[in-house]
């Protein structure tokens, strides 16, 4: 279970949708990209990929070196899963732990236009975020798909390294067969639960100032 906090930091790397003069990042279209980690610590250097499926809301996350993947349902309306291949076990996420719940900005939350950028052969606008002590940046392109999220300071980031539109099968977002299943511990390290509101869990390197 080792990778269970670099999942949920990995899934979390983008901000949630607001009005239109502010960042949608929920991908309006199916979309599979992959991000390479960078900063301290020993996810720094892992790579992973996330795909969406634009139609049924689901996020996939695939761990680096087929440890597993991560399945959240990112309208936080139905409960998530964590699939951990050596161990054929499944690991159901409650709604009140996915990394959607709690995700709308608070009232007070900033953002700001910095300028653009092209990352991984995409477009995309770069974005300044503030909300309730915490800071970051996130590049995101007009579809909501992100390609650069990072803290101030640099204390880590992640980027897209490839970006691949089209529709995904519906079976990669599915429980497989044959596994065991258990629930998710309380209080386990990286749950949604108990993080301020409008920041869920940060992206990575994105600390409070």
């Amino acid at each position: 279970m080792r990778f269970l906090p670099l999942a949920f930091a990995c899934a979390l790397t983008a901000f949630p949708a607001f009005a239109q003069d502010r960042p949608a990042i929920t991908p309006t279209r199916d979309v599979s990209v992959a991000y390479r980690t960078a900063g301290q610590g020993p996810a720094a250097g892992a790579e992973l990929r996330i795909s969406w499926s634009a139609a049924s809301g689901l996020m996939r996350v695939d761990m680096p070196g087929g440890q597993g993947f991560m399945v959240a349902d990112m309208r936080g309306t139905t409960p998530g899963f964590m699939v951990m291949e050596g161990q054929r076990m499944i690991m159901d996420v409650p709604v009140s732990q996915l990394p959607a719940t709690g995700m709308q900005p608070s009232a007070s939350a900033r953002f700001t236009r910095e300028g653009a950028a092209r990352i991984a052969n995409t477009d995309c606008v770069i974005w300044r975020m503030e909300d309730q002590g915490r800071t970051g940046r996130a590049c995101l392109t007009a579809d909501g798909v992100m390609l650069r999220a990072e803290g101030d300071g640099r204390q880590g980031q992640i980027e897209a390294t490839s970006v691949t539109y089209g529709t995904q099968d519906p079976a990669r977002f599915q429980r497989p067969s044959g596994y065991q299943t258990f629930q998710m511990p309380a209080g386990i390290p990286g749950a949604a639960g108990g993080m301020p509101r409008g920041t869920a869990l940060p992206p990575p390197g994105v600390t409070p100032r």
